[in-house]
């Protein structure tokens, strides 16, 4: 994960560097090389993948493929929000490591106090999914686009919940490779922890307005980016409001950054009218390169 943007641009290869430095942990040995089972735990996956997206942001700038801060927004699902404080300079990159790594520390922590899990849920209206964890003990825990939610919360429930969904007409109800039911009250026990780690991490005022995980709004001082990590910790992701919310304001060109290409296809999902891009490894950065289109939305 992210060896050929180490290896093609120097600008990345300064950041994963950083990311060694910061966290005294070779990540980018991890990102490389694995073992997978301990990049896939949540205390290395979370700084892993923070770095990977950042080193495709930092190699786009390089290949002039973005503007130097293109966005009139910026965005982030769940650990993505931290990714995108320090895109939008509110979080340096060493500062935000070490908190995304104590954060996955703390998630995987409470994880193994009180097991829990997720599952997809395609093919109901929120209303619909809202009732069906009421009634089975689930929380929501994403609100991805239209017809597609994530819930969580103990296995038992979990499970209940997928069995009703299915009866309740649900396309698919599919368990996730997880390894806790994030962004729930599960969550609970590690919040003092991230209340402490926020606390004692210095921000500064977002250079680009942030549209919030928990209220799908657009914040940029301090302050409010304080309170919404506290939040978005163990609420809701509103993915498919923050993404109206964008789309209200201007927006028409949503570019992501990192790797994968879940949010793109999403976006598609909540409107299909709006041009999307994907940079997350080397070939496609040459490609926006070479197209000479520059986004800016």
């Amino acid at each position: 994960m992210g060896l050929d943007l180490y290896q093609t641009f120097p600008a990345a290869r300064r950041l994963f560097q950083e990311a060694d430095e910061a966290l005294d942990l070779p990540i980018s040995r991890l990102c490389f090389e694995g073992p997978e089972e301990t990049l896939r735990q949540t205390v290395n996956a979370q700084p892993a993948i923070m770095t990977v997206s950042l080193a495709c942001l930092e190699a786009a700038l390089a290949a002039g493929c973005l503007q130097e801060r293109p966005a009139a927004f910026m965005a982030g699902h769940s650990l993505g929000e931290y990714t995108a404080l320090v895109a939008a300079s509110a979080l340096t990159f060493p500062d935000g490591l070490r908190l995304v790594r104590e954060r996955g520390r703390l998630m995987q922590e409470a994880s193994e106090r009180v097991p829990g899990t997720m599952a997809a849920i395609i093919g109901l209206p929120e209303d619909k999914v809202t009732e069906l964890c009421d009634q089975t003990r689930a929380e929501v825990c994403n609100l991805n686009s239209p017809g597609q939610a994530v819930i969580g919360g103990t296995h038992e429930a979990v499970a209940r919940a997928i069995e009703e969904a299915k009866t309740r007409g649900a396309r698919h109800a599919i368990r996730l490779n997880v390894s806790g039911a994030f962004h729930t009250s599960l969550m609970r026990p590690a919040a003092e922890g991230m209340a402490e780690a926020v606390a004692r991490t210095p921000f500064a005022d977002a250079q680009v307005p942030i549209v919030a995980n928990s209220t799908a709004q657009a914040i940029t001082t301090a302050e409010a980016i304080r309170r919404e990590l506290l939040e978005q910790f163990r609420r809701p992701v509103l993915w498919q409001r923050s993404v109206e919310y964008m789309i209200e304001n201007g927006v028409t060109t949503f570019v992501e950054i990192g790797p994968g290409r879940v949010l793109t296809a999403l976006i598609h999902r909540i409107d299909g009218s709006v041009d999307t891009k994907n940079i997350g490894d080397v070939p496609s950065i040459r490609r926006e390169a070479e197209s000479g289109d520059r986004p800016d939305g």
